[in-house]
């Protein structure tokens, strides 16, 4: 094989469309565009909003704009201070934050922020906390543990989901 022998493979390269050169090339007079109007004129085409004049949706509706992360974490709040008040030697965990109404759902992580004076040892189980929140737990000679936080994704069609990889594990469990 020599350099002349070169060429692409059969089928990767086609001609361009040859537009306006005469009636018997299927694509004269007009070249494809119609009679007249906006898309039949040179340049680009009106904005990919545009609605033909009409008040565009993307302004009619503001509020729809922007960025919504799905995989944003809501965390229910609670800072130290608010655990001043329970006696000491306690284990707070999220379920005796709910029973004692200083939490209210159920269904968000709790987190504790460093926001007020704690002078009563706690352990204090929780899934988040600040760092300021950490060194007063054990600064009152408290300890802080970590929970997991899983958040369960279901099945768009509301069933169960056992598809992907381990699927059959997945499914006996």
């Amino acid at each position: 094989m020599k350099l002349h022998d070169l060429k692409p493979a059969a089928g990767s390269t086609h001609t361009s469309k040859r537009l306006g050169r005469g009636a018997g090339s299927g694509k004269g007079k007009t070249a494809g565009k119609g009679m007249m109007g906006q898309k039949a004129r040179s340049g680009p085409g009106p904005y990919r909003t545009f609605e033909g004049g009409q008040n565009r949706l993307v302004k009619r509706m503001p509020f729809k704009r922007g960025f919504t992360n799905i995989f944003r974490v809501d965390y229910e709040v609670l800072n130290v201070g608010d655990l001043s008040e329970w006696p000491a030697g306690v284990e707070v965990t999220p379920e005796s934050l709910r029973e004692a109404r200083t939490v209210r759902r159920k269904t968000m992580p709790v987190k504790v922020l460093g926001d007020g004076e704690l002078d009563v040892a706690l352990t204090v189980k929780a899934h988040r906390f600040s760092s300021i929140a950490k060194e007063k737990i054990e600064a009152a000679g408290g300890t802080v543990v970590e929970l997991e936080w899983v958040v369960e994704r279901h099945s768009r069609s509301r069933g169960p989901n056992f598809g992907g990889r381990n699927a059959k594990k997945k499914a006996q469990d």
